[in-house]
C-alpha cells in the first residue's frame, strides 16, 4: 500500500471514529429530567491526544461543539453541568491550547460547586502560557476566586496579574488594593460584575450579572439604613419599630429613606430583625457555595478558640 493510500485510510478511519463518537455522544447528552446524571462520555485529555491520530484540532473542535450544545440545550441553569463542561473544555484546551474563548467560557459556566470553580481556575492558569497578553483570563480568574471561593488574597493575585497586561482597565490597581485591604467587598464585587456585564456575550448571562448588581446596590442602601438605625438608637435610647421612623419626627435621622432600587420598600425581617428590602426579603450574601461557607465558619471557630482558651 502506498504512503498516500495509508494516509487516506488513516483519515477515513479517524472520520469514521469521530462520526460514531458524535452519534453516541448526542444520544447521551444530559437531559433536564436526568439532572445531569446521563452525561455524555468524555475521554481524558491524554487518551484524546493519542486517539486523535494527528487530527487534534478536529477532535478539539468536536468537543468544543459538545460544550456549546450542553449550554445552549439546557432549559434551566447551564452551570448545573459544570463537571461535564470541565471535562469537555479540558479536552479542548489540551488538544488545542491556543484557543482563546473556551478558557473564559469555563470560568463563566463552571460555577455549580467549589470543585468546578477550582477546575475552571486551573484551566485559566493553563491559558497564561498560550495567551500571555490576554488580561481578561486572569481577570476572570480573580472574579471567580472572589465571588465563589471567598479568596480575596487569591483574587488580588489574579487582578494584579491582569493589570500588568496591555489593554487592561485603569481601575484594576484600585480593585486590587481594595482586595488586599480586606474591605470594600461590595465595591469590589460591583466593579467585577460591571465588567462582566459589559463583556457578556448573550442576554441570559448579562441579565444574571445585572440582577446581581441590583442586589449589591440594594445591600449598599440597606447598610446606610443600618448606620441610621444605630444613630437612632443612640439618640432615642431604643430601637425602631418601623423603618419609616428613621425619617419621621422633629429629631429624624434621615431627611428621607433611600429609594429601594426595585421600586419596593424597606421593612424589618420578623425572623432576624434586620432591615431588608421588601422585594428580596433578605440581605445580600456573596455567591458562596455551602461548602465554602462551612469552611469559612470552621476557620472562624478555630480562630476564636485560642482567644477563648487564653481568657
Amino acid at each position: 500500500m502506498s504512503g498516500l493510500s495509508r494516509r487516506a485510510l488513516v483519515r477515513a478511519l479517524a472520520c469514521a471514529a469521530l462520526t460514531i463518537g458524535t452519534a453516541a455522544s448526542h444520544a447521551a447528552l444530559p437531559s433536564e429530567r436526568g439532572a445531569g446524571e446521563s452525561e455524555l462520555w468524555v475521554p481524558d485529555p491524554g487518551t484524546a491526544r493519542v486517539a486523535s491520530l494527528g487530527f487534534r484540532n478536529l477532535v478539539s473542535d468536536y468537543h468544543w461543539i459538545q460544550a456549546l450544545q450542553v449550554v445552549g440545550g439546557s432549559q434551566s441553569d447551564p452551570s448545573r453541568h459544570g463537571r461535564l463542561l470541565g471535562k469537555l473544555v479540558d479536552v479542548v484546551t489540551t488538544l488545542d491550547p491556543w484557543v482563546d474563548h473556551p478558557y473564559r467560557f469555563a470560568a463563566l459556566w463552571m460555577t455549580d460547586s467549589p470543585e468546578s470553580v477550582r477546575k475552571a481556575d486551573a484551566l485559566l492558569t493553563r491559558s497564561f502560557a498560550y495567551h500571555p497578553d490576554e488580561w481578561r483570563n486572569p481577570f476572570y480568574q480573580g472574579v471567580n476566586r472572589f465571588l465563589y471561593l471567598d479568596d480575596a488574597a487569591g483574587a488580588a493575585d489574579s487582578i494584579e496579574h491582569a493589570m500588568a497586561l496591555p489593554g487592561s482597565p485603569e481601575y484594576l490597581p484600585r480593585l486590587a488594593a481594595r482586595l488586599r485591604a480586606g474591605g470594600g467587598s461590595l465595591e469590589a464585587a460591583a466593579v467585577m460584575l460591571s465588567e462582566l456585564v459589559a463583556g457578556a456575550e448573550d442576554p441570559y448571562t448579562r441579565a444574571g450579572y445585572e440582577k446581581a448588581l441590583q442586589e449589591i446596590e440594594t445591600e449598599r442602601r440597606a447598610r446606610l439604613l443600618d448606620a441610621a438605625r444605630s444613630e437612632f438608637q443612640r439618640r432615642h435610647g431604643r430601637d425602631i419599630a418601623r423603618v419609616e421612623e428613621l425619617a419621621e419626627g422633629a429629631d429624624r435621622v434621615l431627611g428621607a429613606l433611600p429609594p429601594e432600587p426595585n421600586g419596593k420598600g424597606w421593612t424589618l425581617d420578623p425572623a432576624t430583625g434586620r432591615i431588608v428590602s421588601s422585594h428580596y426579603g433578605a440581605r445580600y450574601e456573596p455567591f458562596l457555595h455551602a461548602a465554602v461557607r462551612e469552611e469559612r465558619e470552621q476557620k472562624k471557630q478555630q480562630d476564636r478558640r485560642p482567644k477563648e482558651e487564653s481568657s
